[in-house]
């Protein structure tokens, strides 16, 4: 069997050049069509290969399993979530951690609704994530984890580095967790999901004076 759990490192060599780069994007944009038509578990990298049109070596240059294709279409999400949320920490730097957390997690709500992709992306990669070796854990990713932890530390400086990394990454496994279940539930449930959600991670940043 073919261990499809998330590596260290998502390509195995970054293009250089601009034709490189862009096939290895239009193989992402192929394999997220993928994902979204048929589920991540029914597609394979041959399938991908093909939708792609490029020969099944040539996408094992850039990707060496499925799961790393997945891993950089997450990361592409997280790249513009990114953006969205260093706009709400220059925004509501000085307000109440309860409105920001009311924001950011409608932001999140937001972008997953405006991008079908997102959540045929992202339910696998939770999935994955939990089954992965600890050692080969990726945090949710490279850039909201440090950005939340700076905000958090500027929020409150008695806290460590250290602790300000911990706390951000509870706080980000937590609402991608809480509202992927959220969109598993029906229209009826959703709102009082993540209501809590935001309850909870309110309330357990506050505990940290934040």
């Amino acid at each position: 069997m073919v261990d499809e759990r998330p590596k260290a490192s998502t390509l195995r060599r970054q293009p250089q050049q601009a034709r490189s780069q862009e096939r290895v994007h239009h193989i992402l944009d192929m394999a997220e069509q993928l994902f979204i038509e048929l589920g991540y578990d029914q597609v394979t990298t041959r399938a991908i290969a093909t939708r792609s049109e490029v020969p099944v070596g040539s996408l094992y240059q850039f990707f060496p399993d499925k799961a790393a294709i997945l891993r950089a279409l997450a990361n592409r999400y997280f790249e513009q979530e990114y953006r969205l949320l260093m706009q709400l920490h220059a925004e509501l730097a000085e307000s109440e951690i309860a409105l920001y957390i009311d924001r950011m997690i409608d932001t999140m709500e937001h972008f997953a609704a405006e991008h079908p992709g997102y959540r045929a992306v992202l339910g696998p990669w939770l999935k994955l994530m939990s089954t992965a070796d600890a050692e080969e854990m990726n945090e949710p990713d490279p850039l909201l984890l440090p950005g939340l932890a700076n905000f958090l530390s500027q929020r409150n400086p008695e806290l460590d580095s250290t602790r300000c990394e911990l706390v951000a990454s509870i706080v980000l496994k937590t609402t991608y967790e809480l509202l992927w279940l959220a969109s598993t539930r029906d229209r009826l449930q959703q709102p009082a999901l993540v209501a809590e959600t935001k309850t909870l991670i309110t309330a357990y940043l506050q505990s940290y004076k934040i």
